[in-house]
C-alpha cells in the first residue's frame, strides 16, 4: 500500500509544549531532527534548542549532553517551564531524559517527553498526549483536562482515518475549484435572498486565517440577509493560549455568532455539533471553514462547499459529498505567531469582488 508522509508526533508534541506555555524546548537528537517546526515555533516566542547528537552519541549516548543544555538554557532564558523532547534517535537508543533533567538541577520545571516519529501506531495525536501527561506529572496541568483533551485528540485521530488524509492510501494533491467561481456562487446566493450559513470549525491558530472571511462587513452589506454564523470559539475552553485566539476572533469577526459550539481544541466535537445545528435550521448555502471533514453532511439537502488547508483533503472531501472545496495554503506558517486575524486568499478574493 502506498502511504504518503503524516504529521510527526515530535511536531504535535512541539506544539503542545507552546500550548502549554513552555519557554524553551530541547530537542534530544540531532540539528535537524523537526527542523522547520522548531524554526516556526520561535515566531512564537518559543527558544527551541537542540543537543546536536552526533553518530558517537548514538553509540555511548547523550545524557551529559542534554543536562549541559538543560544548565545552558536555565542560564540564559530563565524560564519556568522547560520542555524536553525525545527524538528517534535518542529514543531508539534508550536515552534516560528524566535522569538528565533531575541531574540538571534547575530551578524550572521540566516537562520530559518521551516521543519519536515511531510513537504508538505513529499517530501524531499520540505525541500531544504523551505531552499532556507528562505535564500533568509535574502539576502544570489539571488530570480532568488531560482527561478532556486526550479525548478530543483521540477523536481527532479517528476522524483522519475515517474522512481525512490518514485513510491509508496515497491521495494526489488537489487545489480544488476556482476561488473566484466559488466566491461568486457565495455573493450570488445573498443577493438571490438564498440563507447563507458560515461555520468556523477551525483548528486553534489556524482560526486566525479561516475567521478572515467573517471580518467582512456581511451586515452592512446585506443588511437584510446577511449570513448566519456558527463558530467554535467558546472562550472559556481548553489552555489559556488557545482560549485567547478565541477572544481575539470573537473581537474582530463582522458580528457576534449564531451558534457556538465549543472551543478552537474541539473540532472533533464540535463537527458533530455543527450538523445537529445544520440538520435543524438548514440553509440553502453552507460554507465550512478550518476542518470541514469534521462536519459529517450525509443527508444535508443544501449546498455544501469546503474550505481546507490541505490539497490531499480535497478528494476526500469530494468523496464525502461537498459541492465544492477551496484550498487555503500554508495556514499554519501563516498563523503560527500571529496574535490577530491574518488574510486569507478567499476572503480576499471575495473582497475584490465586492468592490
Amino acid at each position: 500500500m502506498l502511504n504518503h508522509p503524516r504529521p510527526s508526533p515530535i511536531a504535535a508534541a512541539l506544539y503542545t509544549l507552546r500550548d502549554l506555555e513552555v519557554q524553551v524546548v530541547i530537542m534530544h537528537g540531532p540539528q535537524g531532527c523537526c527542523f522547520r517546526t522548531g524554526r516556526l515555533l520561535e515566531d512564537e516566542g518559543v527558544r527551541v534548542l537542540t543537543t546536536s547528537m552526533t553518530e558517537q552519541d548514538f553509540i555511548f549516548g547523550a545524557k551529559e549532553k542534554l543536562t549541559q543544555t538543560i544548565q545552558e538554557a536555565q542560564e540564559k532564558f530563565n524560564p519556568d517551564k522547560i520542555g524536553i523532547v525525545g527524538t528517534c534517535a535518542s529514543m531508539i537508543i534508550g536515552e534516560d531524559m528524566h535522569e538528565a533533567a533531575n541531574d540538571a538541577q534547575v530551578k524550572a520545571k521540566i516537562i520530559v517527553v518521551e516521543s519519536h516519529g515511531g510513537f504508538g501506531e505513529g499517530d501524531n495525536t499520540a505525541g500531544a498526549i504523551a505531552t499532556l501527561n507528562s505535564a500533568e506529572k509535574v502539576g502544570i496541568i489539571s488530570s480532568k483536562e488531560v482527561q478532556r483533551q486526550s479525548e478530543m485528540l483521540k477523536m481527532a485521530t479517528q476522524i483522519e482515518k475515517e474522512r481525512g488524509m490518514a485513510q491509508g492510501d496515497y491521495i494526489q494533491p488537489n487545489y480544488g475549484d476556482n476561488k473566484v467561481e466559488i466566491a461568486n456562487k457565495i455573493l450570488n446566493a445573498l443577493q438571490n435572498n438564498k440563507k447563507v450559513t458560515f461555520v468556523l470549525n477551525a483548528k486553534k491558530e489556524t482560526s486566525y486565517l479561516f475567521a478572515d472571511i467573517l471580518t467582512i462587513p456581511w451586515t452592512k452589506i446585506y443588511p437584510d440577509n446577511h449570513p448566519q454564523f456558527i463558530c467554535n470559539i467558546d472562550e472559556n475552553i481548553g489552555l489559556p493560549y488557545i482560549k485567547q485566539h478565541a477572544i481575539q476572533v470573537q473581537k474582530e469577526i463582522d458580528k457576534k455568532p449564531d451558534y457556538i459550539t465549543g472551543g478552537l481544541d474541539e473540532y472533533p466535537l464540535t463537527g458533530k455539533k455543527v450538523r445537529e445545528i445544520l440538520l435543524k435550521d438548514t440553509p440553502d448555502l453552507v460554507i465550512i471553514l478550518g476542518v470541514p471533514h469534521a462536519v459529517d453532511i450525509k443527508n444535508l439537502t443544501c449546498e455544501t462547499i469546503a474550505v481546507t488547508d490541505g490539497p490531499r483533503l480535497v478528494k476526500p472531501l469530494y468523496d464525502q459529498g461537498f459541492t465544492n472545496v477551496i484550498t487555503e495554503l500554508d495556514a499554519h506558517s501563516k498563523t503560527l505567531g500571529a496574535k490577530k486575524i491574518v488574510e486569507s486568499e478567499f476572503a480576499s478574493t471575495i473582497r475584490g469582488l465586492l468592490k
